[in-house]
């Protein structure tokens, strides 16, 4: 993922908490034609492979992620910024701190699925590295919508033309 510039908006990503579901549960609603409901949240996180962070501003929670710790993945659920503080790099910054916790040895790519109507979406994770790379039919319970299966490798940070040759 490209590296993000200071741009002084003082962001503080840290872990959810109970008291910020007020604020992740508006963003969501404000974000989605299908949002997540308390319950969906509280499902989730209540798995003990499942994680929620968010993004604060001033004391303000502005954008959320839920993903999934895998065996030799990292499965983002949920993500979302406020329509307010959207292409201000919050959403980037959010990703980069989620692919700092890839390694090598262990957890190595990040998969998500995004709605074949969110195009605005699909171009976000792409600009980020993320490619897609199946497409699931019918994907949705709420709609008869595909969404893509979109995943980001950490193999890709590194130069892959000089392994190949190493390889080969």
């Amino acid at each position: 993922m490209t590296a993000i510039s200071q741009n002084g908006l003082g962001i503080h990503v840290r872990w959810m908490i109970r008291r910020d579901m007020h604020e992740v549960i508006a963003i969501e609603r404000e974000a989605f034609e299908f949002p997540w409901s308390e319950e969906d949240f509280t499902r989730c996180l209540r798995q003990r492979n499942c994680i929620g962070m968010v993004a604060e501003l001033a004391d303000s929670v502005v954008a959320f992620m839920i993903y999934e710790l895998h065996r030799s993945r990292l499965h983002m659920l949920n993500f979302a910024v406020m329509r307010s503080h959207r292409r201000l790099g919050i959403g980037t910054q959010m990703m980069e701190k989620l692919a700092g916790k890839l390694t090598p040895d262990r957890r190595g790519r990040i998969a998500l699925e995004v709605r074949e109507t969110n195009l605005p979406a699909q171009l976000f994770f792409r600009s980020l590295g993320f490619r897609a790379t199946t497409v699931l039919k019918d994907f949705y319970q709420d709609s008869t919508e595909d969404a893509y299966l979109m995943q980001y490798a950490l193999e890709a940070m590194s130069d892959a033309p000089a392994q190949r040759r190493m390889a080969g």
